[in-house]
């Protein structure tokens, strides 16, 4: 089966139990009347720009070197999270290989994670200016000027949306909005849409469907235009939509702090700078990069690993506690990776605290501020609005995710508008046969 353009719709939040709700998903449930769904194993961690880099490039973390949402540069003694270069992906995904086996291919990547100046011949991806004057809201775009050229047919995208205590809906719709816009005027063969806002919900509200059915209903209805602007350009019978979601939630109860566990044993270090402690890669033993449910733990001494996996074998909450042989086990023994890598309970998440004190906690600790922290921070979802800050009350995360999916286990969802042989055979489809699967649609195998 060959599709003259094929669109992936990365839904997050969407599982395999919503795919069957038609009254709340008409949209999305109506493509399945010809096509095809099954459960979706996502690699590990299951976490945003990990998964992604696995769905894009059909390969796992040991090969394409996103091992989580943050990276440490090891010659830097530097953590940052959320870094967007295309060339931190170690391996060609499909927009590469479609240029080099099809180049007369047209290719869009609307909000995909290690996009920016990525070889697509058509690239949205949020990328904010950080003036003296204050912060101007841009989006880096290729052609050069088509983000302008949208804000002029619709309004400029508002980042707040997209991250921080109001994101919300109004991401997902702009960004489809800017979908409905390239598809009527570039007809792009290949298209990569990804539609954020249910991970919001899911993180701050758990997973009842109750609480969920706004925003399924509401992601439901986008889907409905990208559908409709389709048709609308005489595209329908040519095109093959696939919708995934990258990974599985789990309700959360509780947290545990990796770093404080690691300081309160002697291990990790901090600085104290103008009265604020900051983390000391320099000079800890050990410290975590955490990332939702699993952190990277980088060990200074080699003689310290198995002092600091005993510990975290010892420590309630931590369920796994991968050496070199449970990382190649994972497909994660990259050279990136941490010396270990932990994983809490599947109703537990990790987060990056390290001050025992909270006077001496770091500026950061209290704003939005997503590429200091030495972890990812779901807290910047919320307000305190009696101290006008980020809140550090860890119980109120309600749901998260990056747990491994295993056999009987959580999955993510898949769904495909066309039936396919191949895909009838499996029960679990594996992120690393959605690459594949995208190249043989297009007509190269």
């Amino acid at each position: 089966m060959k599709a003259k353009h094929v669109i992936v719709l990365d839904i997050v939040g969407l599982s395999p139990e919503h795919l069957a709700m038609e009254d709340v998903l008409p949209n999305i449930t109506g493509l399945l009347n010809n096509g095809f769904k099954a459960p979706l194993r996502p690699s590990f961690p299951g976490v945003t720009c990990s998964v992604q880099s696995s769905i894009a490039t059909g390969s796992y973390p040991e090969d394409h070197g996103i091992i989580a949402n943050g990276l440490f540069f090891k010659d830097e003694f530097r953590i940052a999270f959320w870094e967007q270069a295309s060339s931190l992906v170690q391996k060609k995904r499909i927009w590469d290989i479609v240029k080099e086996r099809k180049p007369e291919l047209k290719t869009a990547l609307l909000f995909w994670q290690n996009s920016l100046y990525a070889n697509s011949d058509i690239v949205i991806t949020p990328r904010p200016l950080h003036t003296e004057k204050g912060l101007v809201q841009w989006c880096y775009s290729k052609p050069v000027g088509y983000y302008e050229e949208i804000v002029n047919v619709t309004e400029p995208f508002d980042l707040k949306h997209y991250w921080g205590p109001m994101a919300s809906f109004k991401s997902s719709e702009w960004i489809t909005n800017a979908a409905a816009y390239t598809l009527k005027k570039h007809k792009p063969d290949l298209m990569f849409v990804y539609l954020p806002h249910m991970d919001y919900s899911l993180q701050r509200v758990g997973l009842e469907l109750q609480n969920l059915r706004q925003e399924l209903k509401n992601v439901d209805n986008l889907v409905g235009n990208i559908i409709k602007t389709i048709e609308d350009n005489g595209m329908r019978d040519d095109t093959t939509i696939i919708g995934l979601s990258e990974y599985p939630f789990h309700e959360v109860s509780s947290s545990l702090s990796p770093n404080i566990i690691l300081r309160d044993n002697g291990f990790l270090s901090v600085r104290e700078i103008g009265g604020k402690e900051y983390l000391d890669y320099e000079h800890s033993r050990a410290f975590a990069m955490v990332d939702h449910q699993i952190a990277h733990i980088y060990v200074n001494n080699s003689e310290d690993i198995e002092k600091v996996r005993n510990l975290f074998l010892g420590t309630e909450g931590i369920k796994f506690v991968f050496g070199e042989g449970e990382k190649r086990e994972h497909h994660i023994a990259s050279s990136r990776s941490g010396d270990l890598i932990i994983v809490s309970d599947e109703d537990k998440w990790l987060n990056y605290y390290y001050w025992n004190d909270v006077d001496l906690a770091p500026d950061f600790a209290f704003t939005v501020d997503i590429h200091n922290k030495p972890g990812y921070d779901p807290l910047e979802l919320f307000f305190d609005p009696s101290t006008k800050t980020i809140p550090l009350d860890t119980t109120l995360i309600k749901g998260s995710h990056g747990f491994p999916s295993t056999e009987g286990g959580k999955m993510a969802s898949f769904f495909m508008s066309e039936g396919n042989d191949e895909l009838d055979k499996k029960d679990i489809i594996e992120t690393v046969d959605i690459a594949p699967l995208v190249l043989s649609l297009l007509g190269i195998d």
